[in-house]
């Protein structure tokens, strides 16, 4: 039975991702697709309704980006967003122009007026904040439509044609800053679309295995397990729909954190499955060994990878298929006009030569990182490996300043340990979006014991963000961080000096480098 979908036409909006997580949210289905999606193809995908996403554009410039010929005529719900807005409003027989004055100029948080007998806004407040951000307004409504928005500058926020069910706002429903916003989207789903909620993970999940089994059959399949979120679930999810029929090669290249190989280890304890992990932490340092510069390392890193999966995969012989996790988001901003194309890169950095294999699954590629998550917990995953921390490919490597040597990395994972920990005892996971602990390449005069030392300074890093393009340094309460602080310098050799970034993105990144 296939899901009722909802499909997104980006028409080069940077908020693509965020509409189409908000409906999958209200447990509706959807897909990203480019605007220049043929009326044959919007028609087999067949959606219960449509959103057009904002823009860079102006609708009345020459080669400004416009959807099918034909689509109103399809009979199909439209929510228009900003560009998509006017959009509706050029084709349908309105007028958008430039804004005359800065009273048809909107940008950022606007107080704003609804008309609540409009399905859109039915049910929520009058008055309330909406995002926005055009230049361009609508100067003539196109016949049909009623205004059923209102802003102190501009009259015409919002419009719908109540019959052809075609719906258009000024602002940005799918953003935080928009109250309401969510509420918004919801109400066009249900109330425009007549959606009924039947996009859940476990109904996922059953069809996934079911597909998995159907297309696998007596195949073997290989898998590079990270220990991240991402491969994980994909593990997870061949080891419930094939057992023995799967590999998973982890590589331990000692560029792990605490505990991490074991607890690797332990989540896949409860399927029987191949788990191959290979020890090879000496042969990384070796590699590694008086490298400084962050992109050698990560260069050095991602090609040893690949040799040590390649040998690995040489002693299990013949593959007939090759999991990755990939995952919505990476499909989405793989810049293919169509989204259905298998990215040919391999998630662990590229695919070795010797594989040999009749197809790369990707049972993830549908799906966003919170998606996964829940994914995880109904296979029944340890929820330390559900909400594990994004860790990089290259590891502690580049959380190492300089040059690494296994006594730093082991100061480095002791540190990020008992950050990590009293982090857990405060509850504060679920509020922080990635946290650790970084060696810093900076020794400093410190007296402890009433003796004078010299050693090395700790710098701890967290974040909090909704898609990690841009993101704000975390309000950790002072008690916490002198917690962590004084269990550092008490707990760790060696180390004489915290220091809290407060640095947000941009102009930093999240990592150090």
């Amino acid at each position: 039975m296939q899901n009722q979908k909802i499909l997104i036409l980006n028409f080069g909006g940077q908020y693509d991702q965020l509409i189409a997580r908000r409906v999958r949210e209200c447990n509706v289905y959807c897909e990203v697709k480019p605007y220049t999606m043929t009326l044959s193809k919007i028609r087999e995908f067949n959606p219960i309704g449509i959103i057009f996403t904002g823009g860079p554009d102006s609708v009345y410039k020459e080669n400004s980006y416009h959807p099918a010929e034909g689509i109103f005529e399809l009979g199909i719900p439209i929510l228009g967003i900003c560009y998509g807005c006017q959009l509706l409003a050029h084709h349908l027989g309105g007028m958008v122009t430039a804004a005359e004055n800065e009273n048809a100029r909107e940008y950022g948080k606007t107080l704003t007026f609804y008309d609540n007998s409009c399905l859109l806004f039915e049910g929520l407040d009058e008055e309330s904040v909406s995002w926005m951000s055009h230049g361009d307004y609508m100067k003539k409504v196109p016949e049909g439509f009623e205004l059923v928005a209102h802003s102190g500058k501009c009259p015409n926020v919002a419009i719908c044609d109540k019959e052809r069910k075609f719906y258009g706002v000024q602002f940005h429903p799918e953003v935080n800053h928009t109250e309401n916003g969510t509420a918004m989207i919801r109400n066009f789903l249900y109330k425009v679309c007549d959606a009924v909620g039947d996009w859940t993970m476990e109904s996922y999940m059953h069809r996934c295995i079911e597909e998995i089994r159907s297309k696998v059959g007596n195949g073997k399949v290989l898998l590079a397990l990270s220990g991240g979120v991402d491969s994980s679930v994909c593990a997870a999810l061949f080891a419930e729909a094939v057992g023995t029929q799967l590999t998973c090669v982890f590589v331990d290249h000692g560029l792990l954190r605490k505990d991490e190989g074991d607890e690797v280890e332990k989540a896949f304890e409860k399927w029987n499955i191949n788990l191959n992990r290979v020890n090879v932490k000496e042969r990384f340092l070796k590699k590694l060994e008086g490298i400084i510069e962050p992109e050698q390392k990560r260069k050095i890193i991602g090609e040893e990878f690949i040799r040590v999966f390649e040998e690995e995969g040489k002693k299990i012989g013949r593959t007939d298929y090759l999991a990755q996790g990939t995952i919505y988001p990476d499909v989405i901003e793989s810049g293919k006009e169509n989204a259905e194309t298998i990215k040919s890169h391999h998630n662990v950095g590229g695919l070795p030569d010797f594989v040999d294999f009749k197809e790369i699954i990707e049972p993830l590629r549908l799906l966003f990182k919170d998606e996964v998550r829940e994914l995880g917990r109904q296979l029944g995953l340890p929820e330390y490996m559900v909400m594990r921390q994004p860790f990089p490919g290259p590891g502690l490597a580049i959380r190492v300043i300089g040059e690494i040597t296994k006594e730093k990395l082991d100061i480095l994972r002791e540190a990020d340990f008992i950050f990590r920990d009293e982090i857990a005892k405060a509850r504060m996971e679920p509020q922080l979006n990635q946290y650790f602990a970084v060696l810093t390449n900076m020794k400093s005069v410190g007296v402890m014991g009433d003796g004078r030392t010299y050693d090395w300074a700790i710098a701890l890093r967290s974040v909090t963000t909704e898609d990690f393009m841009t993101a704000d340094w975390s309000r950790i309460p002072y008690e916490i961080l002198d917690k962590v602080s004084s269990r550092i310098v008490n707990e760790v050799s060696h180390v004489n000096r915290v220091l809290y970034d407060i640095t947000s993105k941009p102009p930093a990144t999240v990592e150090f480098e």
